[in-house]
């Protein structure tokens, strides 16, 4: 079968196109998936260049994945199924390839109106999201909800999250006003532009001084301290990531705040905890409530460069391996 493949970590020149083995089905408890979508995430180009312990190469790389069981139990085989979660593609072979075999436990039934390649966005998209506003946030119907890296897949998935359940006002942020042509489609009830309007003061403009009761924070890094000043009284700052490992911040004034900082990371969810969490998104994409980002849909030897546009940050949307 066709696939992506790395033996080794440290460079995404490493990542090629290769015909490898179809994995073998030796359990009832797995279960054999013709992949006929993938989604690229930008924890896939990092596992590449060697930035996440988990990874143990030779591997296929790749979390999310849509298409029909063809191998196992007799209760999925046939049907359209889409998943993410557990060691894809980190300490087993993900889903960047013709064929990716996932644990029973794993697969959730593809909603029926969505394309394979829609479905690809769905995974660890929602899975993070859900996790980190209502796993670990706690969003409320009080809440006004900060989210930054709003128009991305994880970002815009929060957002939507959080208008379904009530917050009292979800603030997107982006960098520059020109990213405003990308927030069509994203129910935020207002859009921070940082290059006019600055963290900490430009929350505190709109809010008349209350600050944000959660944040959902993927950047992390230099910004990290100016975000933490946007927190209200006992707020809850949740983090997925961050572009530098080190950041600084007043600690005087978060304890002040009685400021909560919660680290979410997907990787530490199981094949099963992450079908769970997909199951309680399934009924709401069914209703029309969640929805799919924006696609581009590619050929799997546009796989190497559509890594490095990921990396990058300059893929614009949400890149699917069609096969």
């Amino acid at each position: 079968m066709k696939a992506l493949y790395f033996r080794d970590t440290g460079s995404l020149a490493n990542l090629r196109v290769e015909n490898v083995e179809v994995p073998r089905i030796d359990t009832p408890d797995e279960a054999l998936v013709q992949v006929r979508a993938a989604a690229i995430n930008p924890s896939d180009p990092k596992s590449v260049l060697g930035k996440i312990s988990e990874t143990k190469p030779p591997r296929v790389p790749g979390r999310d994945f849509a298409g029909v069981v063809v191998e196992g139990s007799a209760t999925w085989k046939g049907k359209e199924v889409f998943g993410t979660g557990g060691s894809l593609g980190f300490g087993r072979n993900g889903s960047h390839a013709e064929f990716v075999s996932v644990p029973v436990e794993a697969l959730v039934e593809k909603p029926k109106q969505l394309s394979f390649e829609q479905a690809a966005t769905l995974g660890l998209a929602y899975l993070t999201a859900w996790s980190a506003i209502v796993t670990a946030g706690r969003v409320s119907p009080n809440d006004i909800v900060l989210v930054l890296g709003a128009t991305g897949a994880v970002g815009s998935a929060a957002v939507k999250i959080a208008k379904h359940i009530g917050a009292k006002r979800v603030i997107g942020v982006l960098r520059k006003e020109a990213d405003r042509a990308r927030t069509a489609g994203i129910p935020s009830d207002d859009w921070l532009v940082l290059e006019k309007e600055p963290l900490p003061q430009g929350l505190f403009e709109i809010t008349q001084g209350k600050g944000a009761d959660l944040i959902l924070d993927m950047i992390g890094g230099s910004s990290f301290e100016s975000v933490t000043q946007c927190l209200a009284h006992r707020g809850r700052h949740v983090v997925i990531a961050s572009i530098e490992p080190r950041v600084s911040f007043s600690l005087v004034d978060f304890y002040h705040r009685e400021a909560r900082l919660i680290g979410v990371d997907t990787l530490k969810l199981s094949f099963s905890e992450s079908a769970e969490v997909l199951r309680e998104i399934v009924p709401l994409v069914n209703a029309g409530v969640l929805t799919p980002p924006e696609l581009d849909s590619i050929a799997i030897e546009q796989g190497p460069r559509a890594y490095q546009a990921v990396l990058e940050g300059s893929a614009g949307r949400k890149q699917v391996i069609r096969f």
